[in-house]
């Protein structure tokens, strides 16, 4: 498990273009918008993730599941869409379970890009870069508000997941997590920006 360090500067995040982003060809622009932003990517590949690894990547606790539900459930309300003549239950468990399967499909379709992100705040930075989780709510200028107009409505509709692009790491721990899962020791490389004495 990395280190945790007490400066801003020092923090670190994980960054996977997903499939759809991949597919795509915006794996340039992605990273160019984080290194833009005075990030550093210190750890970079493209795997093409197993089934049991993504298992692994997501949590597979009832109240992350759940949640997952109770997020569907929302959505249907907000659109008007019944979830029993939809998907056969208003169970938000059951939902849940279904939604986590639709992401273990989409992100084994296809190759992503891993990488390691550090920099002041890289947290924060990076999901704010990224925007909302859901495309259709994340705000212009954002990865996901410029580059998907997918929402959990069409998704659902299509029992699939929602196409948005890019994960990342949502906490620290999360972060620590994740590196671990995803990287070797020897894959991150760290080192010191030009700009870096410029910057902060």
């Amino acid at each position: 498990m990395p280190k945790t360090h007490n400066h801003p500067k020092e923090e670190i995040t994980v960054v996977l273009i997903k499939p759809d982003g991949v597919k795509r060809g915006l794996t340039g622009d992605i990273t160019s918008r984080i290194e833009q932003r005075g990030l550093k990517i210190i750890a970079l590949g493209m795997v093409e993730p197993t089934r049991p690894l993504i298992d692994d990547h997501y949590p597979k606790n009832k109240e992350w599941i759940n949640r997952l539900g109770e997020k569907t459930m929302s959505t249907y309300s907000k659109y008007n869409i019944d979830p029993e003549e939809q998907l056969g239950t208003s169970d938000t468990l059951k939902i849940g379970t279904m939604v986590r399967e639709w992401l273990l499909d989409f992100m084994t379709s296809g190759p992503l890009v891993k990488m390691v992100v550090k920099g002041i705040h890289a947290i924060d930075m990076v999901r704010k870069l990224a925007g909302h989780t859901l495309p259709n709510m994340a705000d212009m200028g954002t990865i996901r508000g410029d580059y998907s107009v997918d929402s959990p409505a069409s998704a659902n509709r299509d029992n699939r997941a929602v196409h948005n692009i890019i994960h990342a790491s949502e906490t620290p721990e999360e972060a620590a997590k994740e590196i671990d899962l995803w990287f070797k020791k020897e894959e991150i490389h760290d080192y010191k920006r030009s700009d870096e004495d410029i910057m902060f």
